[in-house]
């Protein structure tokens, strides 16, 4: 240790640990029931599973691969890989089965943990080509037939700890800061994955300084849902595992909203996707209530939006206004707060943009949204709004020891010890990304990027997203994209426009809400196909959009739009498994949709 802190993740995860061997140190739910891991079960358990690593051949610098849907046996094995010296690769288990055969060759993994037999016959037919250089199989589900379980791999290390009571801490001292700790593969929006290496320094820098950025303290208790196979959700576990804080798992996205209830947690982490959610549910629900309730709703939303522009700008609330507030938090916002289980400090938003206005909307409600930003290549926390000190629209300011600046072209660059080693078996790749420059090396993000006065940093768009019409004008379709998603009848959004005329906008909505609109004005449809091209929808979907795009300038407005029945899912290929948009899939895919958007005998529009 240095100063006090963790050079290594081992050092970081056999401390947080041996503090509270006796302490509740992570939750989980099975059989109906929240089940306890104290700090002393979790250190036997990373030892066994360390130790039977060894066993198996597993040495310093070999690959171990995880597979699986977040657990608490994913950190756990992780924690394991990097005790017995592995490097952790980890694989999404939405991964395209052509992209996962592609990882584990490329990392020569030599075992591979897997969450059950549903999904390993899934992905068979990447682990067959194979043959006898294919990982040794591990399966977290106990009740998988003929197959090794963890329970029976971990009994093996048992007898290893027995035999050699101190191969473990020689194993966990060998680590050393700049030793390789993961390959992440970066899913990409075209071609091969490209696996990020992340060194031991990397990871707990960023975990150690954005702990510090937060705050987030011994009596914290923190609910995990978002995937552990994304660098954000498992650094963040890293951060809370060093700051004492209680973690617990969720079973799925689809459990999250009585999980919440259940757990009470004070911190969660999530990406903008679950706010639209929750908002759209929200104003559906109040469509659904009496004429006086849906007034008084509007007006908690008006009156709160008010306030919340006012804290924003760091101004002070007139009188009339906080007590118009405070009447309708107590009648309107305080059922948000326990929907969310009551004691929310705040979420942390990351992986993509959140739309500013429903920032503001939550902050009215009582719910601090802080946006954050990074890439898997500065694993991954760059910059973070902190709790009281929020600024919506903005990534907020940069974690302690991470320096940014803005190259002449707009784009984000990004200096310390949070920068990856490189691209694994890629140095062509890599020495485009960080170059070396007079006043050091140097990160190229691919975002564009501003910085005000006080270091808010904002994102306005990926340096090779923006748009270009056929008028030589640039378009940044983020920002459009982030406006036009907070209306709460949409729930995806992609603008196109490259070399054509002007902007246009491909709105999936939310059809559960968009139903309930049409009833409202007398439409007697719940067809999607017919809501989707009827005149009146359109033209309501119109109007919105003009509505929160006024201030743009006059080449970056959205001229036409159309509507998707289909939501844009990984399975169907439109999303990479970090949910970021594959633009010119969507683009190839409606192709002849988007094409009439632009008639071949229409003026130009400027």
């Amino acid at each position: 240790m240095q100063n006090g802190q963790p050079r290594t993740l081992n050092e970081l995860i056999m401390q947080a640990t041996a503090r509270r061997m006796e302490k509740v140190v992570m939750r989980y739910k099975r059989d109906k029931a929240w089940q306890d891991i104290t700090g002393a079960q979790l250190m036997g358990r990373i030892r066994h599973i360390a130790l039977a690593l060894h066993e198996r051949g597993v040495r310093k610098g070999d690959r171990v691969s995880i597979l699986a849907e977040s657990c608490p046996e994913w950190s756990i094995t992780d924690y394991a890989i990097l005790a017995s010296g592995g490097v952790t690769v980890p694989i999404y288990p939405t991964q395209a089965v052509d992209q996962v055969a592609y990882i584990l060759k490329n990392c020569e993994a030599r075992v591979l943990f897997i969450s059950n037999q549903k999904l390993l016959r899934r992905v068979q037919s990447a682990l067959d080509p194979l043959k006898g250089d294919a990982p040794q199989l591990i399966l977290f589900d106990e009740k998988s037939e003929g197959l090794e379980t963890l329970d029976a791999f971990a009994s093996k290390g048992v007898d290893v700890a027995a035999r050699s009571p101190e191969l473990f801490d020689t194993l966990v001292a060998q680590a050393t800061p700049d030793d390789l700790a993961t390959i992440i593969y970066t899913s990409g929006t075209t071609g091969e994955p490209k696996g990020v290496m992340l060194s031991h320094r990397n990871l707990v820098f960023d975990a150690v300084s954005s702990g510090k950025h937060l705050g987030p303290d011994i009596n914290d208790v923190f609910l995990s849902f978002l995937p552990l196979s994304h660098v954000f959700e498992r650094t963040v576990l890293y951060l809370l595992m060093n700051c004492d804080v209680q973690i617990c798992y969720a079973r799925g996205i689809e459990t999250v909203a009585e999980d919440l209830k259940e757990i009470h947690p004070t911190i969660v982490t999530a990406v903008p996707r679950l706010f639209e959610k929750i908002y759209a549910t929200i104003n559906k629900r109040a469509a659904d209530q009496p004429p006086m309730k849906q007034r008084i709703f509007q007006r908690a939303i008006k009156v709160g939006r008010e306030v919340a522009v006012l804290k924003d700008q760091r101004k002070s609330v007139p009188f009339t206004l906080a007590i118009q507030h405070k009447v309708l938090d107590g009648l309107v916002f305080s059922k948000w707060r326990e929907a969310v289980g009551g004691k929310i400090r705040f979420f942390v938003s990351g992986g993509a943009a959140l739309p500013k206005e429903l920032g503001l909307i939550f902050s009215a409600a009582g719910i601090e949204i802080l946006q954050g930003y990074g890439l898997t290549e500065t694993s991954p926390v760059v910059a973070c709004n902190k709790p009281g000190n929020n600024r919506f629209g903005t990534i907020g300011q940069p974690i302690e020891g991470v320096k940014v600046k803005i190259a002449e072209d707009g784009e984000l660059l990004v200096q310390g010890d949070l920068v990856m080693q490189g691209y694994y078996k890629l140095p062509e790749a890599t020495a485009e990304m960080i170059k070396e420059y007079p006043d050091g090396i140097w990160l190229h993000t691919g975002d564009i990027g501003e910085m005000d006065a006080e270091g808010f940093l904002k994102i306005t768009d990926r340096k090779k997203d923006l748009i270009k019409t056929n008028l030589g004008k640039y378009i940044a379709p983020q920002q459009i994209e982030n406006l036009i998603g907070g209306i709460p009848l949409v729930e995806q959004v992609i603008i196109i426009g490259n070399q054509r005329k002007y902007p246009s906008a491909l709105i999936v909505p939310n059809y559960d809400a968009l139903k309930t609109y049409a009833s409202s004005i007398a439409l007697d449809t719940k067809d999607k196909t017919t809501l989707a091209k009827h005149p009146r929808i359109l033209e309501f979907f119109k109007k919105k959009v003009d509505e929160v795009t006024r201030e743009l300038a006059p080449h970056e407005k959205v001229k036409k739009i159309a509507l998707l029945t289909d939501e844009f899912t990984i399975d169907g290929g439109e999303l990479t498994p970090s949910l970021k948009i594959r633009r010119k899939f969507v683009e190839d895919k409606y192709r002849d949709l988007i094409d009439s958007l632009y008639p071949k005998n229409e003026a130009l529009e400027g």
